[in-house]
């Protein structure tokens, strides 16, 4: 009996030492917000990089050497892309500005009489209610997307400050892949002896979850925006650069960048074209497209086992977007992932022990992604 509580005792005592230390972790985080942009994106390019740092280290290449030469190629990709693409999207946003107008008018003079026809069949009390229901929701979605845009602002305020991320991020980068297997022996030094087996097979689940999300997904949104932009180009439809751009990079939110792209290139569509033909090709474009992502290129790229589930996501972002902004979203997928990982091994843990009684459980019952 005295061994147990002894047992207990100590349990509880090394958990409430790292709930301190995570509660600890996630308030420097949250207070030095402003000042952590540069590291945290130094921080994830050298975990997306660090593989291939890998593999030609094993190929005999000073780390050194490796790690300036996988930096190196990853800058001149980046820099051909943004020439590439860049001049075309502040050409189409200018004529974009330039259009607006125009769209407005023909978008009034479409609405409009329709809108009279409907109202007209209405009675004074339901045109009232539905004018202050109409105002009310208007002004509350205002008010809410002018405080994700705040938010983003004060938050993101590192990304105004050019210098600190073309200088600091890369060299955070190059540290940091260079000195990567020395950090995580010192890091694996540092563990528990006792549970140093448990830890790091969980710490190989959270690596290998974000490996296969964070990467696949970067994939996917690449391969849909690639998609996106050159059908909307070749379509003719105006702005198609930029609506497909935008909705590929959307792609990591659930259903928020195909339905942002449906929406803006099916109105620019109807505007644009005479009649539906134009706009029903472009829906098209889009419906196959979530076809292909939904049941060939995610599963390819991704895989089913990841275990993260679209709602999980799309609450970490909007968790990590309101609070700490645009640092928060950036990070609010690794956090998900991590805490899933978490979860799913408390799950294990508690369906294998006493508290469940069923111990035949074990290797029957199996976790539903997180």
């Amino acid at each position: 009996m005295n061994a147990n509580r002894t047992a207990f005792v100590a349990t509880s005592r090394h958990g409430l030492f790292w709930a301190g230390f995570l509660v600890f972790l996630a308030f420097l985080v949250w207070g030095l917000g402003d000042v952590l942009l540069p590291f945290v994106l130094g921080i994830a390019i050298a975990y997306l990089l660090n593989p291939v740092v890998e593999r030609l280290s094993r190929l005999k290449m000073p780390r050194a050497a490796a790690v300036s030469l996988v930096l190196l190629c990853f800058a001149l990709v980046v820099l051909a892309i943004l020439a590439l693409i860049v001049p075309r999207m502040v050409t189409q946003l200018a004529d974009f500005a330039v259009a607006v107008p125009g769209y407005i008018d023909r978008a009034r003079d479409y609405i409009q009489p329709r809108l009279h026809a409907l109202l007209s069949h209405m009675s004074d009390e339901d045109y009232a209610k539905l004018r202050d229901a109409v105002s009310g929701y208007a002004g509350q979605a205002a008010k809410a997307g002018l405080s994700v845009l705040a938010g983003i602002w004060s938050g993101g305020a590192a990304v105004m400050n050019v210098l600190s991320l073309l200088f600091i991020t890369p060299v955070v980068a190059f540290y940091l892949m260079r000195d990567w297997p020395e950090l995580i022996r010192r890091i694996d030094g540092l563990l528990p002896r006792k549970y140093a087996a448990v830890i790091r097979e969980q710490i190989g689940a959270m690596d290998a979850t974000l490996a296969a999300f964070i990467r696949g997904q970067i994939s996917v949104c690449l391969i849909l925006a690639s998609y996106y932009s050159v059908a909307l180009t070749l379509l003719g439809v105006n702005f198609g650069l930029v609506i497909g751009l935008v909705a590929g990079l959307l792609s990591f939110i659930p259903f928020v960048g195909s339905t942002f792209g449906l929406v803006a290139a099916v109105l620019v569509a109807l505007v644009q074209f005479d009649g539906y033909t134009q706009a029903a090709i472009v829906a098209g474009v889009f419906m196959f497209a979530q076809f292909m992502e939904g049941n060939v290129i995610s599963p390819k790229l991704i895989g089913e086992s990841v275990g993260l589930h679209p709602v999980w996501i799309i609450f970490a972002l909007m968790a990590g977007g309101a609070l700490m902004g645009f640092l928060g979203m950036l990070i609010a997928i690794p956090v998900a992932a991590v805490l899933g990982v978490m979860v799913r091994f408390a799950a294990s843990q508690y369906l294998a022990s006493s508290y469940y009684g069923a111990t035949h459980t074990r290797r029957t019952r199996k976790l539903r992604p997180l």
